[in-house]
């Protein structure tokens, strides 16, 4: 999404930056993982099938992509590629007024896996995109053997609104509302965004 093409977002122990070129044979290098296909509902891509992809989805208005870098560990190298350690993504089925969004989250670092990363990143995303795109909904969609990305929606307010024995997937949703804004910013905390 152009919108966000120079967006960064620093929270306590993550920055979120868009994805860019210089990201993908990282990135590339983690969907090969079965484990991470699997979680994500994902096919293998060529590295140049991926590049593609990562200039797509920057001019795409119906997405809005971020990777996740370890706070910690970018500012002691100054290197995104080597802080990595996920992306999180937005997805609009009508970009005209942005109203509802499905959310993502991967955090493909086994080492920054358990440790509250994707809960913030996700936080962080949330709050971007109730601030700056004016979501009013988002959605989730877990896979059945997610365990852990569902028992973080549900401690963030989401609501079960459907299954698919197909997909062997779980729906989730939540309103925006004022009381859940208060507790967004409550769980996260101070943050800076630049753009």
């Amino acid at each position: 999404m152009l919108i966000n093409k120079n967006t960064v977002i620093k929270g306590k122990n993550v920055v979120l930056v868009p994805y860019r070129e210089h990201h993908v044979p990282k990135y590339h290098q983690w969907m090969q993982s079965e484990e991470l296909q699997k979680l994500t509902a994902s096919e293998p891509l060529s590295l140049d099938a991926e590049y593609e992809m990562q200039r797509s989805w920057l001019r795409d208005e119906n997405k809005c992509t971020f990777i996740v870098l370890s706070k910690e560990k970018y500012e002691a190298t100054k290197d995104e590629v080597e802080a990595m350690i996920g992306d999180t993504n937005l997805f609009f089925a009508n970009s005209e007024d942005r109203i509802c969004a499905e959310a993502e989250i991967m955090i493909a670092e086994e080492w920054a896996r358990r440790k509250k990363c994707g809960w913030e990143a996700m936080l962080l995303m949330f709050m971007y995109a109730i601030n700056y795109l004016y979501v009013k909904q988002f959605v989730v969609k877990i896979s059945y053997d997610n365990i852990a990305s569902f028992n973080m929606f549900l401690k963030m307010g989401f609501v079960e609104s459907s299954r698919s024995e197909v997909f062997r997937e779980i729906t989730f949703s939540k309103i925006v509302e004022d009381l859940w804004k208060k507790w967004l910013f409550t769980n996260l905390g101070n943050y800076e965004v630049f753009d």
